[in-house]
Protein backbone atom coordinates (compact mmCIF):
# COMPACT_ATOMS: atom_id res chain seq x y z
CA UNK A 1 0.00 0.00 0.00
CA UNK A 2 2.87 2.29 0.97
CA UNK A 3 4.01 1.89 -2.59
CA UNK A 4 1.16 3.14 -4.48
CA UNK A 5 1.10 6.37 -2.77
CA UNK A 6 5.19 6.67 -3.30
CA UNK A 7 4.21 6.08 -7.11
CA UNK A 8 1.87 8.31 -6.34
CA UNK A 9 4.00 11.26 -5.52
CA UNK A 10 6.50 10.47 -7.94
CA UNK A 11 3.76 10.87 -10.24
CA UNK A 12 2.13 13.71 -8.67
CA UNK A 13 2.93 15.94 -11.96
CA UNK A 14 1.24 13.78 -14.52
CA UNK A 15 -1.62 13.66 -12.43
CA UNK A 16 -2.16 17.37 -11.77
CA UNK A 17 -1.67 17.61 -15.77
CA UNK A 18 -3.55 15.19 -16.76
CA UNK A 19 -7.19 16.51 -15.03
CA UNK A 20 -6.18 19.94 -15.95
CA UNK A 21 -5.96 18.77 -19.73
CA UNK A 22 -9.04 17.09 -18.96
CA UNK A 23 -11.14 19.65 -17.77
CA UNK A 24 -9.61 21.86 -20.99
CA UNK A 25 -10.34 19.59 -23.55
CA UNK A 26 -13.79 18.31 -22.84
CA UNK A 27 -15.08 22.11 -23.35
CA UNK A 28 -12.84 23.23 -25.79
CA UNK A 29 -14.81 23.71 -28.46
CA UNK A 30 -17.89 25.13 -26.05
CA UNK A 31 -18.94 28.85 -25.80
CA UNK A 32 -20.15 28.08 -22.16
CA UNK A 33 -17.37 25.86 -21.14
CA UNK A 34 -17.50 24.10 -17.99
CA UNK A 35 -20.92 25.75 -17.27
CA UNK A 36 -22.36 22.63 -18.70
CA UNK A 37 -21.57 20.62 -15.64
CA UNK A 38 -23.33 22.89 -13.66
CA UNK A 39 -26.33 23.59 -16.01
CA UNK A 40 -27.10 19.95 -16.44
CA UNK A 41 -27.43 18.69 -13.05
CA UNK A 42 -29.42 21.71 -12.10
CA UNK A 43 -31.52 21.88 -15.96
CA UNK A 44 -32.27 17.76 -13.98
CA UNK A 45 -33.38 19.24 -10.52
CA UNK A 46 -35.83 21.96 -12.24
CA UNK A 47 -37.43 19.09 -14.74
CA UNK A 48 -37.75 17.13 -11.42
CA UNK A 49 -39.04 20.02 -9.48
CA UNK A 50 -41.19 21.40 -12.11
CA UNK A 51 -43.18 17.75 -12.40
CA UNK A 52 -43.16 16.51 -8.62
CA UNK A 53 -42.84 19.99 -6.52
CA UNK A 54 -46.62 20.16 -6.31
CA UNK A 55 -46.91 16.86 -5.14
CA UNK A 56 -44.25 16.50 -3.38
CA UNK A 57 -43.75 19.78 -1.42
CA UNK A 58 -46.43 19.61 1.22
CA UNK A 59 -44.78 16.47 2.83
CA UNK A 60 -41.74 18.26 3.50
CA UNK A 61 -41.65 19.42 7.08
CA UNK A 62 -39.96 21.87 8.84
CA UNK A 63 -38.67 23.45 6.02
CA UNK A 64 -40.12 27.38 5.81
CA UNK A 65 -39.45 27.87 2.16
CA UNK A 66 -42.00 28.01 -0.94
CA UNK A 67 -38.77 26.39 -2.96
CA UNK A 68 -38.75 23.41 -0.42
CA UNK A 69 -38.61 20.76 -2.52
CA UNK A 70 -36.05 22.26 -5.23
CA UNK A 71 -33.53 23.01 -2.23
CA UNK A 72 -34.12 19.17 -1.21
CA UNK A 73 -33.67 17.98 -4.72
CA UNK A 74 -30.67 19.39 -5.23
CA UNK A 75 -29.22 18.22 -1.78
CA UNK A 76 -29.53 14.94 -2.84
CA UNK A 77 -28.27 15.43 -6.28
CA UNK A 78 -25.36 17.03 -5.00
CA UNK A 79 -24.49 13.68 -2.94
CA UNK A 80 -25.62 11.43 -6.13
CA UNK A 81 -23.79 13.00 -8.89
CA UNK A 82 -20.55 12.71 -7.19
CA UNK A 83 -21.11 8.77 -6.66
CA UNK A 84 -22.44 8.24 -10.21
CA UNK A 85 -19.81 10.06 -11.97
CA UNK A 86 -17.09 7.49 -10.25
CA UNK A 87 -18.72 4.65 -10.69
CA UNK A 88 -19.45 4.68 -14.27
CA UNK A 89 -15.92 6.78 -15.14
CA UNK A 90 -14.52 3.66 -13.47
CA UNK A 91 -16.85 1.08 -14.95
CA UNK A 92 -15.30 1.87 -18.61
CA UNK A 93 -11.67 3.97 -17.60
CA UNK A 94 -9.40 0.45 -17.68
CA UNK A 95 -10.81 -0.58 -20.96
CA UNK A 96 -10.75 3.00 -22.65
CA UNK A 97 -7.18 3.59 -20.96
CA UNK A 98 -6.02 0.12 -22.46
CA UNK A 99 -3.77 1.02 -25.53
CA UNK A 100 -2.14 3.37 -22.67
CA UNK A 101 -1.70 0.60 -20.20
CA UNK A 102 -0.13 -1.83 -22.58
CA UNK A 103 2.62 0.69 -24.40
CA UNK A 104 3.67 2.96 -21.73
CA UNK A 105 5.41 1.92 -18.35
CA UNK A 106 3.56 4.01 -16.00
CA UNK A 107 1.77 3.46 -12.31
CA UNK A 108 -1.58 2.20 -12.96
CA UNK A 109 -2.77 3.79 -9.79
CA UNK A 110 -2.60 6.91 -11.26
CA UNK A 111 -5.73 5.96 -13.93
CA UNK A 112 -8.00 5.74 -11.22
CA UNK A 113 -6.96 8.66 -8.96
CA UNK A 114 -7.33 11.27 -11.94
CA UNK A 115 -10.60 9.73 -12.76
CA UNK A 116 -11.70 10.71 -8.88
CA UNK A 117 -9.54 13.82 -8.99
CA UNK A 118 -11.47 14.75 -11.91
CA UNK A 119 -15.33 14.11 -10.46
CA UNK A 120 -14.21 16.21 -7.89
CA UNK A 121 -13.36 18.89 -9.79
CA UNK A 122 -16.82 18.94 -11.24
CA UNK A 123 -18.43 18.34 -7.65
CA UNK A 124 -16.91 21.52 -6.18
CA UNK A 125 -17.83 23.43 -9.29
CA UNK A 126 -21.60 22.33 -8.38
CA UNK A 127 -21.62 22.92 -4.87
CA UNK A 128 -20.70 26.34 -5.85
CA UNK A 129 -23.55 26.91 -7.95
CA UNK A 130 -25.38 25.11 -5.54
CA UNK A 131 -24.79 27.52 -2.85
CA UNK A 132 -25.85 30.28 -5.07
CA UNK A 133 -28.85 29.14 -5.89
CA UNK A 134 -29.72 28.46 -2.57
CA UNK A 135 -28.66 32.00 -1.54
CA UNK A 136 -31.06 33.03 -4.38
CA UNK A 137 -34.06 31.29 -3.00
CA UNK A 138 -33.36 32.24 0.79
CA UNK A 139 -31.47 29.45 2.18
CA UNK A 140 -28.13 30.74 3.25
CA UNK A 141 -24.97 29.05 4.08
CA UNK A 142 -25.20 28.01 7.98
CA UNK A 143 -22.02 26.41 9.53
CA UNK A 144 -23.41 22.81 9.15
CA UNK A 145 -22.72 22.73 5.74
CA UNK A 146 -19.00 22.13 6.95
CA UNK A 147 -20.11 18.83 7.02
CA UNK A 148 -20.10 18.06 3.80
CA UNK A 149 -16.82 17.57 3.80
CA UNK A 150 -16.59 14.27 5.99
CA UNK A 151 -19.76 13.51 3.66
CA UNK A 152 -17.89 14.09 0.61
CA UNK A 153 -14.89 11.35 1.86
CA UNK A 154 -17.88 8.65 2.61
CA UNK A 155 -19.55 9.06 -0.74
CA UNK A 156 -16.10 9.32 -3.00
CA UNK A 157 -14.79 6.21 -0.76
CA UNK A 158 -17.36 4.00 -1.13
CA UNK A 159 -17.69 5.00 -5.38
CA UNK A 160 -13.85 4.25 -5.74
CA UNK A 161 -14.09 1.15 -3.97
CA UNK A 162 -17.06 0.13 -5.92
CA UNK A 163 -15.97 1.63 -8.95
CA UNK A 164 -12.37 0.01 -9.42
CA UNK A 165 -14.14 -3.69 -8.31
CA UNK A 166 -16.36 -3.27 -11.46
CA UNK A 167 -13.79 -1.56 -13.39
CA UNK A 168 -11.49 -4.44 -12.96
CA UNK A 169 -14.66 -7.21 -13.66
CA UNK A 170 -15.68 -5.39 -16.41
CA UNK A 171 -12.02 -6.08 -18.10
CA UNK A 172 -12.56 -9.50 -17.96
CA UNK A 173 -16.88 -9.85 -18.15
CA UNK A 174 -17.92 -7.03 -20.52
CA UNK A 175 -21.84 -7.96 -19.31
CA UNK A 176 -20.74 -6.10 -15.84
CA UNK A 177 -21.03 -2.50 -18.18
CA UNK A 178 -23.63 -3.38 -19.51
CA UNK A 179 -25.83 -4.26 -16.25
CA UNK A 180 -24.38 -1.38 -14.20
CA UNK A 181 -26.17 1.60 -15.88
CA UNK A 182 -29.25 -0.48 -14.80
CA UNK A 183 -28.12 -1.38 -11.06
CA UNK A 184 -27.44 2.80 -10.77
CA UNK A 185 -30.60 3.61 -12.13
CA UNK A 186 -32.50 0.95 -9.73
CA UNK A 187 -30.39 2.62 -6.63
CA UNK A 188 -31.39 6.18 -7.44
CA UNK A 189 -35.10 5.33 -7.19
CA UNK A 190 -33.85 3.21 -3.87
CA UNK A 191 -32.74 6.14 -2.23
CA UNK A 192 -35.15 9.24 -1.49
CA UNK A 193 -33.54 11.89 -3.16
CA UNK A 194 -36.18 13.12 -5.19
CA UNK A 195 -39.16 11.73 -2.42
CA UNK A 196 -38.96 12.51 1.62
CA UNK A 197 -37.74 9.37 3.47
CA UNK A 198 -41.32 9.88 5.57
CA UNK A 199 -43.05 8.53 2.54
CA UNK A 200 -41.62 5.36 2.45
CA UNK A 201 -43.90 2.70 3.41
CA UNK A 202 -42.99 0.48 6.71
CA UNK A 203 -42.40 -2.67 4.86
CA UNK A 204 -39.82 -1.51 2.87
CA UNK A 205 -38.28 0.81 5.98
CA UNK A 206 -35.86 -2.41 6.75
CA UNK A 207 -34.71 -2.44 3.20
CA UNK A 208 -32.98 0.94 3.61
CA UNK A 209 -30.75 -0.72 6.42
CA UNK A 210 -29.17 -2.52 3.56
CA UNK A 211 -28.72 0.98 1.32
CA UNK A 212 -25.42 2.85 2.31
CA UNK A 213 -26.70 5.76 0.42
CA UNK A 214 -29.39 6.38 2.56
CA UNK A 215 -28.17 7.92 5.44
CA UNK A 216 -25.30 9.86 3.89
CA UNK A 217 -27.83 11.21 1.45
CA UNK A 218 -30.40 11.90 4.30
CA UNK A 219 -27.31 13.47 6.10
CA UNK A 220 -26.88 15.72 2.74
CA UNK A 221 -30.82 17.14 3.05
CA UNK A 222 -30.24 17.27 6.73
CA UNK A 223 -27.35 20.07 6.83
CA UNK A 224 -27.87 22.01 3.43
CA UNK A 225 -32.00 22.49 3.84
CA UNK A 226 -32.53 21.72 7.31
CA UNK A 227 -29.36 23.61 9.12
CA UNK A 228 -29.01 20.53 10.93
CA UNK A 229 -26.43 18.21 11.99
CA UNK A 230 -26.47 14.87 10.30
CA UNK A 231 -27.50 11.89 13.02
CA UNK A 232 -23.43 10.48 13.37
CA UNK A 233 -25.07 6.93 15.05
CA UNK A 234 -26.21 6.79 11.18
CA UNK A 235 -22.65 7.31 9.39
CA UNK A 236 -21.28 4.81 11.45
CA UNK A 237 -22.28 1.93 9.00
CA UNK A 238 -21.76 3.48 5.67
CA UNK A 239 -18.16 5.18 6.67
CA UNK A 240 -16.93 1.44 7.71
CA UNK A 241 -18.36 -0.14 4.45
CA UNK A 242 -17.00 3.06 2.78
CA UNK A 243 -13.14 2.41 3.96
CA UNK A 244 -13.76 -1.38 4.07
CA UNK A 245 -14.63 -1.25 -0.46
CA UNK A 246 -12.09 1.48 -0.93
CA UNK A 247 -9.50 -0.99 0.53
CA UNK A 248 -10.95 -4.20 -1.14
CA UNK A 249 -10.89 -2.08 -4.16
CA UNK A 250 -7.56 -1.12 -4.01
CA UNK A 251 -6.45 -4.81 -3.39
CA UNK A 252 -8.23 -6.29 -6.22
CA UNK A 253 -6.64 -3.52 -8.69
CA UNK A 254 -3.53 -4.63 -7.34
CA UNK A 255 -3.30 -7.57 -7.53
CA UNK A 256 -5.32 -7.77 -10.77
CA UNK A 257 -3.63 -5.10 -12.93
CA UNK A 258 -1.19 -7.49 -14.55
CA UNK A 259 -3.55 -9.59 -15.91
CA UNK A 260 -5.81 -6.67 -17.23
CA UNK A 261 -2.72 -5.48 -19.44
CA UNK A 262 -2.79 -9.23 -20.96
CA UNK A 263 -6.40 -8.95 -21.49
CA UNK A 264 -6.55 -5.72 -22.61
Amino acid sequence: MLGLFRSLWEYRGFVWSSIRNEFVARFARSRLGGLWMIINPLAQVAIYALVLSNVLAAKLPGIDNKYAYALYLMAGILAWSLFSEIIGRCLTLFIDQGNLMKKIRFPRITLPVIVVGSCLLNYVLLFGALLFVFALLGQFPSVQMLWVFPLTFIVAALAVGLGLILGVLNVFVRDVGQVIPIVLQAWFWFTPIIYPANIIPEEFKGLMAFNPMFPVVSAYHNVLVYAQPPDMQTLVGPLGVSVIMMLFGLFIFRRAAPEMVDVL
